[in-house]
């Protein structure tokens, strides 16, 4: 990847590409891992400051988005290693056209959260990355170093239990 190449010519100003390049994905990756919005935003910057100190020890056999994803999940366990409280996804309230409509969305919003939440990690990743990452299979399963068939399984997997859990909850209410 040239701009890789150029930051480890010493050109820092072409890390800032690679950042914006990957910094929605990545938090995006890091709020459904995490559940907290402030938490996610500071495990995604640590993730890029990682990135860019290691950045010599890239294997550019590998794709660089993996190797960065790599970062941002071992960032994002250890925030949940050290986590002292659980709050809840704080979401951003647009202006009510239809009250009851909002609050419907957003109470699906957080039970499906709080179901994803209730994931093993493994099933977790692959319904983040392919649901809010817009990765394909193919992508998946290079960025977690797995087969194809293992993300599909593990996606099917997690698919079963989101509804198990979601019709479980419905059900209870």
């Amino acid at each position: 990847m040239v701009l890789v190449q150029r930051c480890l010519s010493g050109e820092a100003d072409a890390f800032r590409p690679l950042v914006e390049r990957y910094q929605k994905v990545l938090f995006t990756v890091a709020v459904r891992m995490l559940g907290d919005r402030d938490e996610a935003d500071e495990a995604a910057q640590a993730a890029f400051v990682h990135a860019y100190q290691k950045l010599p020890t890239w294997n550019q056999r590998h794709k660089f988005f993996s190797w960065l994803y790599r970062i941002l999940v071992n960032e994002c366990l250890n925030v949940r290693r050290t986590r002292h409280r659980t709050e809840p996804l704080a979401e951003t309230i647009e202006a009510p056209d239809n009250a009851a409509a909002l609050a419907e969305r957003h109470e699906l919003r957080e039970r499906v959260h709080a179901a994803l939440q209730r994931l093993p990690g493994s099933y977790r990743e692959v319904v983040v990355l392919r649901h809010y990452g817009d990765m394909s299979y193919r992508e998946i399963a290079e960025t977690l170093g797995v087969p194809e068939r293992t993300v599909k399984s593990r996606l099917y997997s997690a698919r079963q239990q989101l509804g198990d859990l979601l019709l479980g909850w419905e059900g209870g209410q």
